[in-house]
């Protein structure tokens, strides 16, 4: 009557991405694109040792276009410098070894992209700006002898 928990289920997944989405910082943005990126892939393995070709080539190209598309257009090659033109180079290798994967059925090349995108991922967290910021150490009070102290009855 009132649709699939299927269908239910996708629509709460979708609002709780948009959501985290339009909240998330820029630098969680590009994590939450590598995640995107490796689960494709994950799924892309899946589907490939199942046999379900379609759906393998769907998952293929959905890490392709986050590839292609989310990472490697969010590089800024005039700020970035050599830093932005080597990403750019391996994120276009990543994307090219994804299509031989694909049309050659060959899973060990999408794990290789995987662990591309897990080592990309780690070393983007481990320069969160947000975790970065130092943190004011509150210094203890120095003992006032003349202070009020707490009660410190003792029943007998």
């Amino acid at each position: 009557m009132f649709g699939s928990n299927r269908m239910g289920a996708s629509a709460y997944a979708n609002v709780g991405v948009e959501t985290g989405v339009a909240a998330a910082s820029p630098h969680k943005l590009v994590v939450m694109l590598f995640d995107g990126a490796m689960v494709a892939i994950a799924s892309a393995i899946q589907h490939m040792q199942a046999g379900n070709i379609p759906a393998k080539g769907q998952a293929i190209s959905k890490a392709i276009t986050i590839i292609d598309s989310g990472l490697r257009a969010s590089l800024d090659k005039k700020v970035g410098g050599e830093i932005a033109l080597n990403l750019d180079a391996l994120y276009e290798y990543m994307s090219d070894r994804l299509v031989i994967a694909n049309i050659k059925n060959q899973p060990q090349i999408l794990e290789e992209v995987h662990q591309l995108l897990k080592g990309l991922k780690d070393a983007w967290e481990s320069i969160n700006p947000e975790a970065a910021r130092p943190v004011q150490a509150v210094a203890p009070a120095a003992a006032d002898p003349l202070a009020p102290q707490p009660n410190r009855l003792v029943k007998a």
